[in-house]
């Protein structure tokens, strides 16, 4: 019946995306159906693209979602190759096919007026026809031949090369797109807090009459108790078994501590317990990179880095990036600083106010 219904590429698609394991796999005739509508889809985009190609940016690529597009479809290459020699073609259709179309989609809106780069988008092309073809073959060779022009089969092409995938560059783009949420939670927030307060500042109104500035407030490294907590942990973990000692010398080194010693180390205390909590089980989960005391990137670079971005995804007529520590900084919120004191930034958690005019 799936024969006759479907394409071969369609019905190994929905076949891929069953699932992986010794069961049956359970075919979805959803799936089949998106799988048709997303490959032809597909080949619709590339025809423009390719159409148009001239007008796409040339030169040596050179900005950050340049390097970010370029490290995303380095880590499909990997990732892909690996779970095919695993037999893993759930997880393969994931990191060869879907997780490639959100990289692209995600760059196409990151380069903004700029417009993506030639060399970037051709290589995307040829990248996700090879990864694609074990399941999507018959799809795969009519791209390969009758859009990108290219010769032989892509079936003989061989596995893409691709360069070493920068885990830092990672690291720092999840940091912004998570970024993006937390300062549209918090304009969100001041929003609603003034319209209920009913007091002179940002209205409802504003979001569409005013133009709103954004002052995004970043503390790259962790002070005060939460180095002290910090240094602690990584003290009492093996980072070979991930694993800390006995609750009982976490705490007992906390009391000797400069933190212990306080005289309002009661107050602290109850303070620490839960960052302890939470930053153990991170490095349990992660390594010993959740310990160190600020991020393995700079945090004010990647958003100055992106400051037209961080205006499209908010909807901000202007943005400033400024340290927390900095008095002169601070002064800049104005009689909006107390919304910084209840809401502190810290490393991988910056803080913003709005300021309309």
């Amino acid at each position: 019946m799936t024969d006759e219904e479907f394409s071969a590429d369609a019905t190994q698609f929905s076949l891929a995306d069953a699932g992986d394991g010794v069961d049956d796999a359970n075919f979805v005739f959803e799936t089949a159906n998106a799988a048709i509508l997303r490959l032809t889809k597909e080949i619709s985009w590339m025809e423009e693209v390719l159409a148009a190609e001239s007008s796409l940016r040339m030169g040596p690529p050179s900005t950050y979602a340049d390097r970010v597009f370029a490290n995303e479809m380095n880590i499909a290459v990997k990732m892909t190759e690996q779970n095919y020699q695993g037999y893993m073609f759930r997880e393969a259709l994931k990191t060869g096919f879907y997780d490639l179309q959100a990289a692209r989609d995600e760059y196409r809106f990151s380069c903004g007026s700029g417009g993506t780069h030639c060399d970037l988008v051709q290589h995307f092309m040829d990248v996700q026809t090879r990864l694609i073809s074990p399941i999507c073959p018959h799809y795969a060779e009519y791209v390969w031949r009758e859009l990108l022009k290219k010769d032989g089969f892509v079936v003989n092409a061989g596995w893409p090369s691709a360069g070493s995938p920068d885990l830092t560059l990672k690291a720092a783009n999840k940091y912004l797109q998570d970024s993006f949420v937390l300062i549209r939670k918090l304009l969100q927030k001041q929003l609603l807090d003034s319209k209920k307060a009913n007091k002179k500042g940002v209205s409802v109104a504003a979001v569409t009459e005013d133009k709103i500035t954004g002052l995004i407030y970043v503390n790259e490294q962790f002070d005060g108790w939460k180095a002290e907590c910090l240094r602690i942990l990584q003290s009492k973990f093996d980072s070979n078994k991930h694993i800390f000692a006995p609750d009982g010398e976490i705490i007992e080194a906390l009391k000797n501590s400069s933190v212990g010693q306080a005289t309002n180390f009661k107050q602290i205390q109850k303070l620490c317990m839960p960052f302890l909590r939470f930053k153990k089980d991170e490095a349990i989960a992660i390594g010993a990179q959740a310990l160190e005391l600020k991020l393995p990137f700079g945090e004010i670079e990647v958003l100055k880095e992106n400051l037209d971005l961080i205006k499209r995804q908010i909807g901000l007529e202007e943005v400033e990036i400024l340290a927390a520590s900095d008095p002169a900084a601070l002064a800049k919120a104005g009689s909006l600083v107390s919304l910084l004191n209840q809401n502190p930034a810290s490393p991988g958690s910056p803080t913003a106010i709005f300021l309309t005019s």
